[in-house]
């Protein structure tokens, strides 16, 4: 009870600094809109702007993790934070400070949501959604397509997986043979009906599990 009272209060403080942070954006106050978020994550994380920013991806990840088990829901959190940053930064024409922010944004919301964050906090599936239409024109990070081929298939879209595991086994095809080996054999165990709900049949999936065998 005390971690979801936390995690209530974490967003109802979040959601009423972000309307201000995209109130002073309206208002071309781009640097006290961006201190608007940094104080956000030092109240919130213990962190600033700078410093996630400077930091790889999964380094920031290993940083809200407690024994075993990484702090997810707070993860996408900070995701968003991220996400209102890149806003900022594009609204100022800092394209591609913006366009960095994004990438890390949806790696965070990824990993967030194939590890188990409560779907409903921060609707996660419509950030996602809205973040790889942003940066269609972009190339992703291997690290962002791995996660990206486990949340399609979480999500039951097959196809899109499989997708996001072809461009995977371009950018590191070492990740993407062991990715896809494992990939395919989960989806050999599916139904007909579930395959082709997902977007595959039957002989694409065997012909994909031929392609990424060891």
């Amino acid at each position: 009870m005390f971690r979801k009272d936390y995690l209530v209060g974490m967003i109802e403080d979040m959601t009423s600094m972000i309307a201000k942070a995209f109130g002073l954006k309206e208002q071309k106050k781009y640097t006290e809109a961006l201190w608007e978020m940094d104080d956000l994550m030092r109240k919130n994380f213990r962190l600033n702007s700078e410093l996630v920013n400077r930091m790889p991806t999964v380094e920031i990840i290993e940083m809200f993790r407690i024994g075993p088990t990484v702090e997810v829901d707070q993860l996408q959190g900070l995701a968003r934070i991220l996400r209102v940053e890149s806003d900022i930064y594009e609204a100022s024409d800092k394209q591609e400070e913006a366009v960095v922010r994004r990438i890390k944004a949806l790696h965070l919301f990824l990993y967030s949501a194939v590890h188990g964050a409560d779907r409903d906090l921060l609707n996660y599936p419509q950030h996602i959604d809205e973040l790889l239409d942003e940066l269609e024109e972009y190339l992703l990070p291997a690290a962002v397509e791995k996660w990206m081929v486990e949340y399609e298939e979480q999500e039951g879209y097959y196809d899109n997986a499989a997708d996001a595991l072809q461009r995977l086994n371009e950018l590191d095809a070492a990740e993407g043979m062991a990715a896809g080996a494992a990939f395919y054999e989960r989806l050999h165990l599916k139904t007909d009906e579930q395959l082709e709900a997902g977007g595959l049949t039957r002989a694409e999936v065997e012909e994909g599990r031929r392609r990424f065998q060891n």
